[in-house]
């Protein structure tokens, strides 16, 4: 298994994500976590890979000034970009899931990942930790791309990745991101002393104007991950077959890419 490289981000890519992010499902899905969440105001909240911090500003106004919200993410350009949401009670930092070491112990209400639970590679040592800063019955949220319903361009990806010149490349053949499925998800949040209040798999269908929309979503949602593996004389002639394959999937909408995703609830026992 290849960990994902945090080398690849660029000033482009963070600025895209706060762009593409703010009117895509990938904001609205995580409006959604929240409402399952039901928040409240005064609660204490830690956002896991909070990228732009769209997200996290928004949870800031619903805990309000009585409550506190913090946002970590391993990728600093995109973490400078989340700081100029400025709110009394909404901080930001470079960290990660692996390493919740600087919060103490039973301190957050509600701990949440959006979208970002499938690029954890090893999942356990997240979970712990999530379990440790946690109150006694608090909440973690996930939302994740389901290992039973790949979403249709990493099909794309791995189908073309897979093929000679780029399959010389060992990243090309890793499966990213690293999703899990319904019943590995429950053993892992039971193991990890979790009880599950939800778990569903629910449709994640976006529809964009073009390829070119499609691959840039991609870039900036894995950092660059999706191809920037590839030596720069490559990346060309693999972006024009992705971009190939997509235009099979137009509709009169647009591209029309289709999977789904997982979302669980559970609470800390």
């Amino acid at each position: 298994m290849h960990a994902l490289s945090l080398a690849f981000d660029t000033q482009r890519l963070a600025e895209k994500s706060e762009e593409l992010s703010s009117d895509r499902q990938l904001f609205k899905r995580g409006k959604w976590l929240i409402d399952d969440l039901n928040i409240s105001e005064g609660e204490s909240v830690l956002d896991i890979g909070c990228g732009t911090g769209l997200l996290a500003e928004y949870v800031a106004d619903i805990v309000g000034p009585a409550g506190s919200v913090t946002g970590i993410d391993p990728l600093p350009l995109r973490i400078d970009i989340a700081r100029r949401k400025i709110r009394a009670n909404l901080e930001f930092q470079v960290g990660n899931a692996y390493d919740l070491s600087e919060f103490p112990e039973n301190h957050f209400d509600t701990v949440y990942l959006n979208a970002v639970f499938h690029w954890l590679g090893e999942k356990e040592q997240p979970l712990q930790q999530i379990h440790r800063v946690l109150k006694a019955g608090g909440h973690l949220g996930l939302n994740s791309g389901s290992k039973d319903h790949p979403f249709h361009l990493e099909k794309i990806r791995n189908r073309v990745l897979s093929k000679p010149p780029y399959n010389a490349f060992s990243e090309s053949l890793s499966r990213f991101p690293h999703l899990v499925s319904v019943p590995e998800l429950v053993w892992l949040l039971d193991r990890n002393q979790f009880s599950i209040n939800k778990v569903e798999v629910q449709n994640n269908i976006f529809t964009l104007a073009n390829p070119e929309d499609a691959i840039d979503f991609s870039h900036s949602s894995s950092f660059a991950n999706f191809i920037g593996h590839l030596p720069e004389a490559l990346r060309d002639s693999a972006m024009d077959e992705i971009k190939q394959e997509l235009e099979r999937l137009r509709t009169a909408e647009g591209i029309r890419l289709e999977g789904h995703r997982i979302v669980a609830i559970a609470a800390k026992k």
